[in-house]
């Protein structure tokens, strides 16, 4: 099947269709009366047999259906022009806003290293404030570092915060950096390509890791367990008894464990938890660590909870496998120790933002809320007898018509789960990239493939499909694809900090190693026949 590319012709033929913003009604209007158009066709085809209908009527209802895809991809792209826009005019105004505020205070806009994301957060509301770090090493490193977390205060300006300094900070500050083994130098090369004289030079990382520091102590603590688990329950509340009187932490809990916690005792009064929705989307600006208790799958539910930027997570393993859990229970109060007091290795999960756009929409607007997963999404065909047919397309290149069970679309922290499973490859949870695996491919030259971060996977149901499929986005949130619906991956920009025992590479072979018993065999013994 050919590519359907997004600068494709228009109805008339004038080469690349150019869909400006000031022609949304023309294109909106052109699809729709396309959309009608076809609809009267196939009524017309369902009511005559085909064999008495004429050759042209059908060509015409193809065509129609051929313009319709092209104007809908041309939306899409106008949708992702769009979003891109509105992202670089919304950092420009932030930028001109700093600038001037700068300017007003007297300094230059290098004479201070605090970020976009805090000032935009001093700009949005009054009761949050930014106090600004006078350390000139912590200058040094949010200079050097990946990405580091401000200070935050209710309220309160830099004056009052010094003349208050018992005032519970409602979110710690940390730094991200890379690190390699062995280096206690705090001047980490972290270029990744070099252009120094002229000569491509690729740096080297494969040795490093990414190393979490906190500028200030963590205050608030958030305890997510496995449901149904009475040794995760009692392990829950020594753990909320610990961290209350020998850390004095604030602790937030689920309400289903708040409700346990009270069953047990009034002493789990001092516990908080959230009442709605509202509450749940505002928990990573008041958290600054989450601690699961549980597998592979709580860790996967304690991402779902951030639709945003999510603290680092301190994952410990009771439940079977955990490939993402490298703590034990057992000695938690001097992992968690560990922790608290920093550095500690960090691994950078990272996620899929998936969207779901239906055939039916009138325009780019009307595309479904977007899910963000963790391990994968996968497309497959339910309970229909039928062949799976899906369109691949990346970044608007035709990749592959996947026609057998269906397709996963997995993060390299996913490829020890479902995609391994299919027949994927398994890939260090550090390696950006997106793996393409099929599911019982009716084809024996089907292999999976690995796709680069940042390109944009869309997968297609073809008009022609003889059954709809299902797309499900971590083993849950199951939703049907019709004819025409489309599914739209690419890599999100909250990955999701895990901690690690002793580095991410070790946590990893380890993992493999414990849980599926890699390449374990006898050892081959020594005597018998030799090479002269």
């Amino acid at each position: 099947m050919a590519p359907s590319k997004l600068n494709s012709t228009d109805p008339h033929g004038n080469g690349d269709a150019s869909f400006s913003s000031s022609q949304p009604d023309n294109g909106s209007s052109d699809s729709l009366t396309l959309f009608h158009s076809e609809k009267a066709v196939q009524e017309l085809l369902q009511q005559t047999p085909i064999q008495q209908t004429d050759d042209h009527l059908i060509e015409f209802s193809e065509a129609l259906r051929t313009v319709a895809k092209a104007l809908r991809r041309a939306a899409e792209g106008k949708a992702s022009a769009q979003a891109e826009a509105a992202e670089w005019k919304r950092r420009f105004e932030l930028e001109r806003a700093r600038n001037q505020q700068l300017e007003h205070k007297g300094k230059s806009p290098g004479e201070c290293n605090a970020g976009i994301d805090a000032q935009r957060v001093e700009n949005s509301t009054n009761q949050p404030m930014l106090r600004n770090e006078t350390n000139e090493q912590s200058e040094n490193w949010s200079t050097n570092g990946l990405c580091s977390h401000e200070i935050l205060h209710d309220g309160e300006t830099n004056s009052q915060a010094k003349a208050v300094p018992s005032r519970i900070m409602r979110k710690a500050s940390f730094k991200l950096s890379w690190r390699c083994k062995g280096d206690i130098s705090d001047q980490h090369k972290h270029d990744i390509v070099s252009f120094e004289r002229g000569n491509i030079t690729a740096a080297g990382r494969s040795s490093k890791q990414i190393s979490l520091k906190w500028e200030s102590d963590p205050q608030t603590v958030l305890i997510m367990t496995k449901p149904n688990s009475t040794s995760v329950r009692i392990l829950c509340a020594e753990m909320v008894r610990w961290l209350k009187d020998h850390k004095k932490l604030n602790i937030y809990v689920e309400p289903r464990v708040m409700g346990e916690l009270l069953s047990e005792s009034s002493y789990f009064n001092f516990v908080h938890t959230w009442k709605d929705e509202k509450e749940v989307l505002s928990l990573h600006t008041k958290v600054d660590l989450v601690v699961t208790l549980g597998g592979d799958g709580t860790v996967l539910w304690a991402a779902s909870m951030f639709k945003g930027p999510v603290p680092p997570i301190v994952p410990f393993s009771l439940g079977s496998l955990g490939f993402m859990t490298p703590f034990y229970s057992e000695h938690y109060q001097d992992c968690l120790d560990s922790v608290l007091r920093g550095p500690i290795s960090i691994t950078l999960r990272h996620r899929l933002q998936c969207y779901v756009i239906r055939d039916g929409a009138k325009n780019e607007y009307e595309m479904e809320e977007p899910i963000l997963v963790l391990n994968e999404v996968t497309i497959d065909r339910g309970i229909s007898s039928f062949l799976t047919n899906l369109e691949c397309y990346c970044d608007n290149s035709f990749v592959t018509c996947v026609q057998g069970d269906g397709l996963i679309l997995s993060t390299t922290s996913g490829s020890t789960a479902y995609s391994l499973a299919a027949g994927g490859s398994m890939v260090h949870p550090q390696v950006p990239g997106i793996l393409f695996t099929p599911i019982c491919p009716h084809s024996l030259s089907f292999r999976p493939l690995i796709l680069p971060e940042h390109v944009t996977i869309r997968v297609q149901v073809p008009f022609n499909s003889r059954s709809p499929a299902w797309a499900s986005f971590d083993g849950k949130d199951r939703k049907q694809l019709a004819a025409g619906d489309a599914l739209v991956c690419s890599m999100a920009p909250w990955p999701v900090p895990t901690a690690c025992q002793i580095d991410s590479t070790n946590d990893f072979l380890r993992s493999i190693h414990d849980g599926l018993h890699w390449n374990l065999r006898k050892t081959q013994s020594f005597d018998g026949p030799r090479d002269l």
